[in-house]
């Protein structure tokens, strides 16, 4: 009865505040840390674009080995070249799927600059050794040899596990705090294909769940669990984000293992504020404290907001 007791609450720490209220329990007020944030639609829908760039750098130099500067330098509006992207190894079928998400960012990106304007493109760090310190943060251990996101095509559906769902529970954060109807439809429609983006890597990663990472020895399945982990370790604010496979009683309905689709007690999206993304992505767990990804911070009056703090 003790076992069965104690393996209870550990479960319901676990559980999303949602399916804790199911079982009749009051969930506690969000902290101060996880409450929104008060900004204006202009400042909003800008802050997207720290994410979008990170995305279409990262998506063209692997599919393509070429980014913005190349591509579409005006819409870097003059802001630094990102450091370490390069071509990836990727197979026949993963690099077009690839590549047409980071023609979809260029979109994305022009969209955003022409209905809100731009900001300068932040110093992004897409190299490989940034994302094999995230790796080594995650398996909390050093893996060797590095990992490598552009040695194959796995490591970079791995890699890509890390990105695009941050950018996707930040528009369904947002959104509920736009007044404007054209801001609103705006993210909604950004929302969609970040969303069909982030599906079709999971998909990709789930039918190989598995299959052990070499020369790692841990399953692909295993990985996204770690990586889910410590994204809900640096963004501070609970649940909200799950690996390839669960739990039955954090399955659809309690009826499934499988995860394709990370969401809630209701199959809902978990959503994120602006700080929880900058905790993310900096790696630091703080938004007033850069690394990661952008080591100098990010851009637009909401990140810098933190900065200066």
């Amino acid at each position: 009865m003790a076992i069965r007791t104690c393996f209870s609450a550990f479960l319901l720490l676990l559980l999303p505040l949602e399916f804790i209220a199911v079982m009749g329990v009051t969930p506690p007020p969000p902290l101060p840390e996880c409450r929104p944030i008060v900004a204006v639609d202009r400042d909003l829908v800008q802050f997207a674009l720290n994410l979008e760039f990170l995305e279409a750098e990262f998506f063209l130099h692997g599919a393509l080995g070429m980014g913005l500067d190349v591509l579409e330098p005006s819409l870097a509006q003059g802001g630094p070249p990102p450091v370490g992207g390069r071509k990836a190894n990727l197979d026949a079928i993963i690099r077009r799927i690839i590549e047409e998400f980071a023609y979809q960012e260029i979109g994305h990106l022009r969209a955003i600059t022409e209905s809100v304007g731009g900001v300068p493109r932040p110093r992004l760090n897409i190299s490989a050794e940034a994302f094999a310190a995230f790796f080594n943060r995650e398996m909390n251990t050093t893996l060797s040899p590095p990992f490598n996101p552009y040695a194959n095509s796995l490591n970079f559906l791995l890699a890509s596990y890390v990105i695009p769902y941050v950018g996707l529970v930040g528009y369904v954060g947002t959104i509920p705090n736009l007044v404007g109807r054209t801001n609103r439809e705006l993210a909604a429609s950004l929302l969609g294909v970040e969303s069909g983006q982030d599906a079709v890597i999971r998909t990709l990663l789930y039918l190989r769940a598995n299959e052990k990472v070499m020369p790692y020895g841990v399953t692909v399945a295993d990985f996204t669990d770690r990586i889910s982990e410590i994204r809900n370790r640096l963004g501070r604010c609970g649940m909200k984000d799950e690996g390839l496979k669960v739990p039955k009683q954090l399955g659809a309905e309690n009826r499934t293992t499988s995860n394709i689709l990370s969401a809630d007690a209701d199959s809902l999206s978990y959503s994120r504020t602006q700080p929880e993304i900058l905790r993310t992505v900096y790696g630091t767990g703080d938004e007033s404290r850069p690394g990661g990804f952008l080591p100098n911070g990010g851009v637009g009056r909401i990140a810098m907001r933190y900065l200066a703090t």
